[in-house]
């Protein structure tokens, strides 16, 4: 490589660096914002009503994938003078949100049927109003992501959830149920829109050129289709349960998916917004999508493997500890789902690389593959084990069918698995260290989950530290913190 190259490389590594330490913020605020306003509805709410906003929020995200027909993803890796394509591609995202808003809206009855919550079809209707907020402001978040300008995405985020938070929980107090919701959302999105319009800097214009329309579908389509097909993947469970276990059992089982997703939002989100725009520029360059998506997973996998080992086996006690015990049904399936949560996030990264490349038909095929094995087993397995079962089907078809396809697809652009598999196995044995040591605890100990917490929590990070990491580097970040001690 020569030193223009690296040093190309070096400014989109310290831009992306920047990028995600911002969109890593925003989305820990984020979570920690809606965590304390769960803990709040929780006891406001019943299980019935967090079930129906669970069908709600199921139909929201599939739309939310597919409005757009991929065209954020294609404004970020547009090749060619972008101010040509903007006016294009404004139109077609508002196009298909639109036309995505009103076919639901006659849907809405049926789709809610169809989950077992008929009583979810105000909500519905309300809910995915966000995909008309989002065609409008799709490509001026694209071209903020495209000049890694996420600290604008963050700061919006964080002021909309200024407004979310109060809306929600002041109508939920004042009995608007799943309603509450929905239009905490809204205000959310609403807000944070008109902050992207004004921070975007660029002039609402519409247009239509043919031959743009054509490049940004061509390639937004396959991954629209791919992306739809992942939100079908990730929400079906929601759909499936209402209709074979009722809107109770769906309410416990979203709690439980909302807890586990605790770390995959926040490192998910953080790294979407800029991994798809980092892998574009490192794509261009011999052997460096190798080096930066093995990093990647490598470092994802360290930060996110003990957490899953350790609350997943401290299940029962964090929910109850949380929410209270009328809420505990829920543990049956966190469990697993802390499992699934870690294969979301390095599945998630694995597609982002082939949509970095332009294989889009690519990560189509993923998708649809798991698709095809997903929706039986969620079925088999909520039939047999209810919730638990959900889970567990889930994990079962991501680590069978998913990720091997993943594999194979990016093998095809000629990224190599080994090194990524060779990174990937001293922090998974380190966990399953940890989460057999926090177990250990919680079979010895008195069910009291502050306790329980505590203990096996602080017990399982002392095992994963001391085993993942090399003694010379923990005595090394001794010696830094002991130094940074002295001078302050």
């Amino acid at each position: 490589m020569s030193e223009q190259q690296a040093a190309s490389a070096a400014s989109i590594g310290a831009k992306a660096g920047r990028g995600l330490a911002w969109s890593l913020a925003a989305a820990t605020v984020a979570k920690a914002g809606s965590f304390a306003m769960g803990l709040v509805l929780a006891r406001l709410l019943s299980p019935e009503d967090f079930g129906l906003y669970a069908v709600a929020l199921a139909a929201a995200a599939f739309l939310m994938h597919v409005n757009d027909v991929g065209i954020i993803t294609g404004v970020i890796q547009w090749r060619e003078k972008l101010d040509d394509a903007i006016p294009t591609a404004t139109t077609l995202a508002l196009g298909f949100s639109v036309l995505a808003y009103a076919a639901f809206w006659f849907a809405a009855p049926g789709f809610a049927t169809l989950a077992g919550a008929p009583a979810a079809t105000s909500v519905l209707r309300l809910l995915t109003l966000v995909i008309v907020i989002d065609g409008v402001t799709a490509v001026r978040i694209a071209v903020l992501q495209r000049d890694f300008r996420q600290q604008k995405i963050a700061i919006g985020n964080f002021i909309g959830l200024i407004a979310q938070v109060p809306v929600s929980i002041l109508l939920a107090a004042y009995g608007w149920g799943p309603l509450s919701f929905a239009l905490g959302q809204l205000a959310h999105d609403l807000v944070a829109a008109v902050l992207f319009l004004c921070w975007a800097r660029l002039p609402i214009s519409f247009g239509f050129d043919r031959t743009v329309a054509r490049k940004l579908v061509r390639f937004g389509a396959p991954l629209a289709a791919g992306l739809g097909i992942e939100a079908l993947l990730m929400n079906a469970d929601y759909v499936i349960v209402g209709q074979l276990l009722g809107a109770a059992l769906l309410g416990y089982y979203l709690l439980a998916f909302n807890v586990s997703s605790w770390v995959a939002n926040i490192l998910g989100t953080a790294i979407r917004y800029v991994s798809v725009a980092g892998f574009s520029r490192l794509a261009e360059r011999e052997g460096e999508l190798q080096t930066g998506l093995r990093r990647s997973i490598a470092a994802l996998l360290a930060a996110v493997l003990p957490v899953a080992a350790i609350l997943g086996v401290l299940a029962v006690p964090l929910i109850v500890f949380l929410y209270g015990e009328r809420w505990a049904p829920a543990a049956a399936a966190l469990t697993y789902l802390m499992i699934l949560s870690v294969f979301r996030l390095v599945i998630g990264i694995g597609l982002d690389a082939l949509m970095a490349t332009g294989a889009t038909w690519a990560a189509l095929v993923v998708h649809g593959v798991w698709a095809a094995a997903l929706l039986p087993a969620l079925y088999i397995g909520t039939t047999l084990f209810g919730i638990r079962g959900t889970a567990v089907a889930h994990v079962l078809v991501a680590a069978a069918v998913a990720i091997p396809a993943m594999a194979i697809a990016l093998r095809r652009v000629g990224v190599l698995i080994s090194p990524i598999a060779r990174g990937a196995l001293r922090p998974l044995i380190s966990a399953t260290a940890a989460g057999a040591a926090a177990w250990i605890v919680v079979a010895v100990s008195v069910p009291r989950p502050f306790v329980e917490l505590v203990t096996a929590g602080g017990l399982g990070l002392l095992v994963y530290v001391v085993t993942a990491f090399p003694a010379s580097e923990i005595r090394r970040a001794y010696r830094q913190v002991q130094r940074r001690i002295r001078q302050s």
